[in-house]
């Protein structure tokens, strides 16, 4: 299942701030350099999905904020009971 994220890098801690407009927030404390927000945001959603972090992989934006997230094994009622209600035909 692929997931439209909106990301911001550097803050205050590492979460998942529910959803703007047909993004899914999520906000990390790492910088956005070398990759490594990148690799925190896989952490992030892996770890609220109940998944491995291997199983979820920035497909489309590595240097922007908007990404898309190519997630494994999980589908949509899976998202929805992670990450809440999302606006009616997102997913």
């Amino acid at each position: 299942m692929r997931i439209a994220v909106h990301v911001t890098p550097k803050s205050g801690r590492d979460e998942i701030a529910g959803w703007r407009g047909s993004e899914l927030a999520v906000r990390v404390t790492a910088p956005p350099e070398g990759g490594k927000a990148n690799a925190a945001v896989c952490v992030v959603v892996a770890d609220a999905l109940g998944i491995p972090k291997r199983d979820v992989r920035v497909v489309r934006g590595e240097s922007s904020r908007h990404k898309q997230l190519e997630v494994d094994g999980v589908g949509e009622t899976e998202v929805r009971a992670a990450f809440g209600e999302p606006e009616p035909g997102l997913l």
